[in-house]
C-alpha cells in the first residue's frame, strides 16, 4: 500500500511538472514563401526577431519555388488546406481563401492607411477585409545588356521607342556579338499584357465582362508570333513547357546569352547579387505600342490563409512583419519598391553602392506614372487569373507550332468563356 502511495505521488507530482510545459508548448504558424532573390534571408532574420520576443509561436518558412504557388498551392486551397501563411501573386483571383486579418490585427486604421490602395487587388469587389499586405509593387519592364550594345557599336533606342524600334535594335546587337537569343519575354500571360495594351488591348468589356481579342491584343500577339518565327525569340524558351506553366530567362540573361529580356522590378535584387557588375545589366523604359508605353502593375502579397487554425497568432505575425521598421529593413535590403505609403513618403536608404542597381530603381519608379489605366484596372480584376492562363496557353502552342495564331485567338476566347460559365455554376 504504501508502495502505492509513493508512485502516485511520484506520477501526480510528473503530471504536475509536465503539466505547465505542455501548455507552454508554442503554437506552429507555417509561412508558404518564393524569393526572386536574398528576400527568404531577410525574412528569417525578421522571423528569428519575432520569435524572440514571442515564444509562444513558431514560425516555420517553407521556401519553394514560384512553380509550387502557382500550380501545388492553388490545387491546396481549393481542398480547403492550405499554410497559415503565403507569399502569393495570383491575389484577386484567390481571395475566396484568404482570412480577413481585421478582427485579428492591433489597428485595422494603421493597415487601411498604409497599404489601403492596394488591398482592393487581394480582397473580393466591395469587402473592407484585410487580407494581407504588399510585400513588393512591382512594374514589368525590361532590362538590356549595355555591354552588348556598346561592343556591337549599336545605341540604345531613345525613349518613346517602340517594340519594333527595340527588336530591330536587338537583332542588330545579336548578330554583331554573335548572342542567341535577341529577346526574351518570361512565358506568362501578365508580362505579354503590358505590351498589349500598348498597342490598345481592353481586356475588360464596358459591361465588365471579359474582352479580350481586340486589334490591339492581335498585334502584340502577331508580333510574338513572327518574333518566334524569324528568331528575335528563342522558341526553345517557350516552347519547352506547355501550358499555362511560367518560365522565365533569368539563368540566360544573367548568362550572357539574351540581349534584352522583358521581366520586371523584382529581378533587380537577384541580378545585383547574381550578375553585380560583370556587364551591365540596364533597366531601361517599356517601350511603346500605338496607344501607351506601360508595364503591368503587380507584386507578391503575403496573405494570411482562411483555413488557419490559429488566426489570433497569425495576427500577431502579420502585424510584426507589416510594421514600419520590419518592412523598412525588408525593403531596404531586398531592393524592392515598397507598397506601404509612410514608407513610399519617407524614402528608403536601399543598401547597395552599385549604380546599377540604383538606376534600375530609379527607372522602374519613374515607370508608375506612366502605366495604362488598363493596366491597373486589370491587375485588379477578378477574372486577370483566367485571362492570363488562357492567353499565355494559347500563345505558347503557336510558339510551339502546335496551333495557327487564329485558332489560337479563338480558343482564347472560348476557354475563359468556358472556364466563366463552370465558375458560375460552381
Amino acid at each position: 500500500m504504501k508502495a502505492f502511495a509513493t508512485a502516485t505521488a511520484i506520477a501526480l507530482a510528473t503530471a504536475v511538472l509536465a503539466g505547465p510545459a505542455a501548455a507552454q508548448s508554442p503554437t506552429e504558424i507555417r509561412i508558404l514563401w518564393y524569393a526572386d532573390g536574398n528576400e527568404g534571408e531577410v525574412l528569417q532574420d525578421l522571423i528569428a526577431r519575432f520569435e524572440a520576443d514571442n515564444p509562444d509561436i513558431d514560425v516555420v518558412i517553407d521556401q519553394v519555388s514560384y512553380r509550387a504557388i502557382q500550380e501545388t498551392l492553388p490545387v491546396q486551397l481549393e481542398s480547403g488546406q492550405g499554410p497559415d501563411l503565403a507569399r502569393v501573386t495570383d491575389l484577386q483571383g484567390q481571395a475566396e481563401h484568404w482570412l480577413d486579418l481585421r478582427p485579428y490585427v492591433a489597428d485595422g486604421a494603421y493597415w487601411d492607411a498604409n497599404f489601403g490602395p492596394f488591398l482592393d487587388w487581394m480582397r473580393p469587389a466591395g469587402s473592407d477585409a484585410i487580407p494581407g499586405f504588399m510585400t513588393q509593387l512591382t512594374i514589368t519592364g525590361p532590362f538590356v545588356n549595355r555591354t552588348l550594345f556598346e561592343q556591337a557599336g549599336v545605341d540604345l533606342p531613345e525613349a518613346g521607342a517602340t517594340w519594333d524600334d527595340w527588336a530591330a535594335a536587338v537583332r542588330q546587337v545579336a548578330e554583331v556579338t554573335q548572342v542567341p537569343i535577341p529577346l526574351a519575354m518570361d512565358r506568362s500571360g501578365h508580362r505579354f499584357a503590358g505590351p498589349a495594351i500598348s498597342y490598345g488591348a481592353g481586356f475588360i468589356g464596358t459591361d465588365g465582362e471579359p474582352a479580350v481579342v481586340d486589334d490591339g491584343f492581335r498585334a502584340m500577339a502577331r508580333r510574338i508570333a513572327d518574333w518566334h518565327e524569324d528568331g528575335t525569340m528563342a522558341t526553345e524558351l517557350w516552347g519547352s513547357v506547355s501550358g499555362t506553366t511560367y518560365l522565365g530567362a533569368n539563368e540566360e540573361f544573367a548568362n550572357s546569352q539574351v540581349v534584352m529580356y522583358m521581366s520586371g522590378s523584382w529581378q533587380i535584387g537577384q541580378f545585383d547579387e547574381q550578375i553585380g557588375t560583370v556587364f551591365d545589366w540596364w533597366a531601361v523604359p517599356n517601350p511603346c505600342g500605338d496607344a501607351a508605353c506601360s508595364g503591368m502593375p503587380g507584386g507578391a502579397g503575403l496573405v494570411a490563409v482562411r483555413y488557419t487554425e490559429h488566426p489570433e497568432e497569425v495576427g500577431r505575425v502579420m502585424d510584426f512583419l507589416a510594421s514600419e521598421d520590419a518592412l523598412r529593413e525588408f525593403h531596404e535590403r531586398t531592393l524592392f519598391i515598397p507598397a506601404h505609403a509612410g514608407l513610399a513618403t519617407a524614402g528608403l536608404d536601399f543598401q547597395s553602392d552599385n549604380p546599377l542597381v540604383v538606376h534600375a530603381l530609379d527607372v522602374f519608379s519613374t515607370q508608375v506614372p506612366d502605366l495604362a489605366q488598363t493596366a491597373i484596372d486589370l491587375q485588379a480584376y477578378e477574372w486577370s487569373r483566367v485571362i492570363f492562363g488562357a492567353v499565355i496557353s494559347r500563345l505558347g502552342q503557336v510558339v510551339a507550332g502546335e496551333l495557327p495564331l487564329d485558332d489560337a485567338l479563338t480558343r482564347i476566347e472560348n476557354d475563359i468563356a468556358n472556364q466563366l460559365r463552370e465558375a458560375d455554376r460552381g
